[in-house]
């Protein structure tokens, strides 16, 4: 049975993958035999310990079904376990939303996966819902301080903070509350819910160095708007010390295990497209102090939660990586060719060469940021022998180091090779990590800089709601804040239709909000939401409890 106390057959004691860190039964907080958070407080006392290399995992423009880049990254911890380098990942925690909805789970496949998978997938150790719970929190208080006299001023239709909860429901994403007259007691306006992800709650807690900056930053959260225009921010409810009360447990990190059981901080869950994609800055920074290599993952495509590793979580922690691993695929390449999605499991060895752009540009990409990058070519069950030797062969021409991964079908064994390579580049010193752009310059400035020289734009046009609310940030002093583009993981573009590497397009900036909290400004490109829905037939028709109380159906 899985749940808390159950056991996976194979896995290791947690207590024993802890103590392969250095860790003593004293600094974990069990949650079952095979989970355990491990307090700050046990965490603290490794800050004198020097850093290991930092390997950062992103992925070319993927299909909708995903090129593998957790599969990926948990394989190569795997691989590198098996070369004999003390090696740990650190990943984001599902959403209830994507695994009920089209992904069924997100904890790797096959050979290459992290444990307890059915408790990682679902409830976990609860972060999820303690930031939900912090956040409506904060936004009752809110609704209750305008029903109850409104001291602040605050303009019912500028109110920033709506509701959130973890199961994609598109119904919710507009609503109106506060029905009812006086009775009720609440204010009749409109508004929303996101999915918890995509809370600032969520981004804040991954991006906080320790509690005090934890303890700031939701202080400073713009919830609302006065009657003057000028920004309300959380403390001036008096709720931010319920809010830590909340979070207490959330901060620290999870430690779980590979299939081949190796050690996995699973903590933090910020989504890519909209926030900055990536697991927490307390885990990866800690996991550094505890390992040799430590290698993370970074949420869809390299010009989304890598660009915001390198420009947002990097800037603001102090972390610099020292190697990039990009994952591809022949499918995704011939996607990019032009091939149908439904026929790139086929052999079209024009469309794989057309397709090389878009894997071209994501390397030229990460370049520009100083970093050596090593090609993952995820192999998919059925790919052609001949389609993956030449897109080898095409790489080391332009000098890039390459190898096939086959973690899914072998484990850390068809990591190896992988490994290896990452490892001669690390051994080799060649990062000289850098930002993109210096945050002095403007909001407008900073957009341009990464549409034109990350997605290959070759003009931004604002709209009017854009121009005001850039006016309106930097007018209250939050125009040296870093840039986190909200755009479509399905394209370099803002239009999800357009495949390769499109040159010279026009991007289209529609709204701008801040994130005041979590430290960075918010351009929205193309239509966007916070809140997804569950397509035609979700992954919730498949999932189930069997007759012996088995979780089935996850994947």
């Amino acid at each position: 049975m899985n749940g808390i106390g159950s056991s996976e057959p194979g896995l290791r004691p947690i207590e024993e993958v802890a103590e392969s860190l250095g860790l003593d039964r004293e600094d974990l907080v069990l949650y079952g035999r095979e989970t355990a958070k491990v307090p700050l407080t046990s965490l603290d006392g490794l800050k004198g310990r020097p850093d290991g290399k930092l390997v950062v995992t992103t992925a070319i423009t993927a299909t909708p079904a995903g090129e593998g880049k957790t599969v990926t990254t948990i394989g190569l911890v795997q691989g590198m376990g098996r070369l004999g380098a003390k090696a740990m990942g650190t990943l984001r925690e599902p959403s209830l939303g994507p695994t009920f909805g089209i992904k069924g789970g997100a904890t790797g496949g096959g050979r290459a996966q992290v444990h307890p998978m059915v408790d990682i997938n679902l409830h976990f150790t609860g972060d999820i819902h303690a930031v939900g719970a912090a956040h409506n929190l904060l936004s009752a208080v809110l609704e209750s301080h305008i029903a109850k006299g409104n001291d602040l001023d605050i303009d019912p239709v500028r109110i920033m903070l709506g509701k959130a909860m973890d199961i994609g429901s598109r119904e919710l994403r507009h609503i109106v509350i506060g029905l009812g007259g006086k009775a009720s007691g609440g204010v009749p306006h409109e508004s929303s819910f996101m999915i918890t992800p995509a809370s600032e709650i969520s981004a804040i807690l991954a991006l906080a160095n320790d509690l005090g900056d934890l303890r700031r930053r939701l202080e400073e959260m713009t919830v609302a708007y006065d009657n003057q225009g000028r920004p309300v921010l959380a403390r001036q409810l008096g709720c931010v010390g319920s809010l830590m009360a909340l979070l207490k447990d959330a901060v620290n990190p999870n430690l779980v295990q590979t299939a081949e059981g190796q050690p996995v901080f699973v903590h933090g869950f910020p989504f890519a497209n909209i926030a900055h994609g990536t697991n927490s800055v307390m885990a990866t920074r800690y996991a550094l102090k505890l390992a040799d290599v430590v290698v993370t993952e970074t949420g869809f495509a390299a010009d989304l939660g890598a660009e915001k590793f390198f420009n947002i979580v990097c800037r603001q922690s102090g972390l610099e990586p020292d190697c990039v691993v990009m994952v591809a695929s022949l499918r995704a390449l011939k996607m990019h060719g032009g091939k149908a999605v439904e026929d790139c499991h086929l052999p079209d060895a024009d469309a794989l060469e057309r397709g090389m752009s878009n894997l071209d540009r994501h390397l030229s990409n990460i370049g520009r940021f100083g970093l050596p990058a090593v090609v993952a070519l995820n192999r998919f069950y059925g790919d052609a022998a001949e389609e993956l030797q030449m897109v080898l062969e095409r790489l080391r021409g332009m000098g890039v180091e390459a190898a096939v991964s086959n973690v899914f079908e072998d484990g850390g064994a068809g990591g190896e090779e992988l490994a290896r390579k990452v490892l001669d580049v690390l051994e080799r010193g060649e990062a000289d990590f850098h930002n993109l752009y210096d945050c002095s310059l403007g909001i407008r400035e900073k957009v341009e800089t990464v549409a034109k020289k990350i997605y290959g734009a070759g003009q931004v046009i604002f709209l009017s709601s854009a121009e005001r609310a850039i006016d309106a940030a930097e007018e209250h002093g939050y125009g040296r804040l870093p840039v986190c583009m909200a755009k479509t993981q399905a394209s370099l573009t803002d239009d999800p239709r357009r495949r390769g590497a499109p040159e010279g397009w026009k991007l289209t900036v529609r709204e701008v909000f801040i994130s005041s909290g979590a430290g960075f400004v918010v351009p929205v490109c193309g239509q966007m939401n916070l809140m997804p829905g569950l397509p035609k037939r979700p992954s919730a028709l498949d999932i189930d409890l069997d007759e012996d109380g088995k979780v089935i159906g996850l994947r």
